[in-house]
């Protein structure tokens, strides 16, 4: 499964690596990472269809996670890959603004990896 993880926090990358180094050893799973909402857009364009799910940060600067949410809904259809939500605001104005733009689901940092690997578990079926 490619994972596209977007946040503009670098340090995201080697956390992520550091959580699912079995499963990207075992190439069970594939991550590709962005540092802006920009930056994701143009690899999903460059990569098209090939996250099957991406993790995006809300609170960026430059175009927010909210906005590249919008953009991808409006743009990719088929199929539509799964987009969770990964916000350090827990607050229910971003929760139901994403969950007004499309998003499958909302996580809220710190991330809790072990429910995350559940949810990307149930995707994988």
């Amino acid at each position: 499964m490619k994972i596209l993880v977007v946040d503009d926090e670098r340090d995201i990358q080697t956390l992520f690596e550091q959580r699912f180094r079995k499963e990207i050893r075992e190439k069970v799973m594939i991550f590709e990472f962005a540092f802006s909402g920009e930056e994701a857009l143009n690899r999903i364009d460059k990569y098209t269809h090939e996250a099957v799910l991406i993790l995006s940060d809300i609170n960026m600067p430059g175009m927010s996670g909210l906005e590249l949410l919008n953009r991808i809904k409006q743009k990719i259809h088929t199929p539509p890959p799964v987009v969770m939500m990964i916000t350090a605001y827990g607050d229910s104005e971003n929760y139901k603004r994403a969950m007004e733009l499309g998003a499958d689901d909302f996580l809220t940092k710190p991330v809790d990896f072990i429910m995350l690997k559940e949810k990307i578990k149930t995707l994988a079926v």
